[in-house]
């Protein structure tokens, strides 16, 4: 056979690596589409993460709705004083620190009295002689008054001469003065014992009253004096406040005087007491406005003490329009008005959990200001979802964003 007749016979060695290089491309493509299908599918499945603004679940009183001005202060005694010693000598012994509580008359301290006992002893040493020369004297007295009847007795049976007579009753008024001196100087020897023993008992220092200890200015072994006019010397040794005399000290500006009278029911909040919420009443309002503050000086008593209550507290103090029973002094949960929602006729909140949003059945109750009060199985302190979209359901997981 001629070989221009078998020329169409041979193999293209070009046509099959083309053919492979189309399918080739198939295969990679098909891989691609099978990867997208795949993620599309695992997306799906899993949980979205939704933006959310979330608002705080706070705690309310139900008091806030009759207050009718705030203002700040202090925790002070009406009745405080430093106390001192009116004698001076080195302390020895201390029986208190800062928070004792004293009543009036208790020892609080004690002062080295060594020289001053030894100047007592003296004193009573010395009434002891003048006790003696006055009992010495008296008995002269009487030896004289008893010869000076005698006397007067011979002369009226005229066995005696008048002229005697004045000698024995010199000696009688000798010996009556005698005793008048003797008296005088037992008396001053006594005033001095009993000066001896005063100065004794200061070095005995109590508590003036009921009250409680502030802080202590001295240390056993430091000298104390009087006035501390001594170099590294003391002048008090404790300071102390009575603690049934605790009321509350504000300011209350110019503007604000008109809505504050004397006998106003108050309600205190102490930042050392912050679970707490204590009654009070406007004792008293100055009747002068500082000039450079331009505000008053107002104290509001406690209705009831309390031993948490300690001086120097912060207080801060709402005055009311109207007095509060014990049911409106508990404090209530409360959130914005816009974290409520509706399901299924229920009143709802979307409490944010650990990223995760939980659908919590609630009662809306009492308006206060912005918030409402609610009761269900909410906690202060937690966030719930501000304004949630009609599909928001339980499990989504949040991304927050405070109020």
């Amino acid at each position: 056979m001629a070989p221009a007749e078998h020329s169409d016979l041979r193999i293209h060695r070009n046509i099959a690596p083309a053919r492979t290089h189309r399918r080739g491309i198939w295969l990679w493509l098909a891989g691609l589409a099978l990867l997208a299908v795949v993620g599309a599918g695992w997306f799906a499945l899993q949980s979205r993460t939704i933006r959310v603004q979330t608002t705080p679940v706070v705690a309310i009183y139900p008091s806030q709705q009759f207050t009718v001005i705030h203002s700040a202060g202090r925790v002070v005694a009406q009745r405080k004083a430093a106390i001192s010693s009116k004698a001076s000598g080195r302390l020895e012994w201390l029986g208190v620190a800062e928070g004792s509580q004293v009543r009036a008359g208790d020892v609080i301290a004690r002062l080295n009295k060594g020289d001053l006992q030894a100047q007592f002893e003296v004193a009573l040493a010395n009434v002891q002689v003048a006790r003696a020369t006055l009992e010495r004297a008296e008995a002269e007295e009487r030896d004289a008054a008893s010869s000076l009847k005698h006397t007067r007795d011979l002369i009226a049976q005229k066995t005696m001469s008048a002229p005697a007579l004045d000698t024995v009753k010199g000696q009688a008024d000798r010996a009556a003065a005698a005793v008048a001196s003797a008296r005088t100087v037992l008396r001053s020897a006594e005033v001095s014992a009993r000066s001896s023993q005063v100065a004794v008992g200061y070095t005995v220092i109590r508590a003036p009253f009921d009250g409680i200890i502030l802080s202590t200015s001295a240390s056993v072994g430091d000298m104390v004096t009087p006035f501390s006019l001594a170099a590294d010397s003391k002048g008090a040794v404790v300071s102390m406040a009575d603690s049934s005399s605790l009321e509350v000290e504000t300011d209350v500006s110019a503007s604000g005087l008109s809505r504050v009278r004397i006998g106003q029911p108050c309600e205190i909040a102490l930042d050392a007491v912050p679970d707490t919420r204590f009654r009070g009443t406007v004792s008293r309002i100055a009747p002068a406005v500082d000039r450079a503050n331009t505000t008053a000086v107002t104290r509001i008593r406690f209705d009831a003490l309390d031993s948490r209550v300690l001086p120097e507290m912060r207080a801060k103090v709402s005055f009311l329009s109207q007095a509060l029973t014990a049911e409106q002094q508990k404090p209530l949960i409360a959130v914005h008005p816009d974290a409520l929602a509706s399901r299924d006729g229920r009143t709802v909140v979307f409490v944010v959990r650990d990223g995760k949003v939980f659908e919590v059945s609630v009662a809306p109750g009492l308006k206060v200001g912005e918030l409402t009060a609610i009761a269900g199985e909410v906690k202060g302190g937690e966030n719930v979802v501000l304004k949630p979209a009609p599909d928001l359901s339980a499990g989504a997981q949040m991304k927050t964003s405070a109020n």
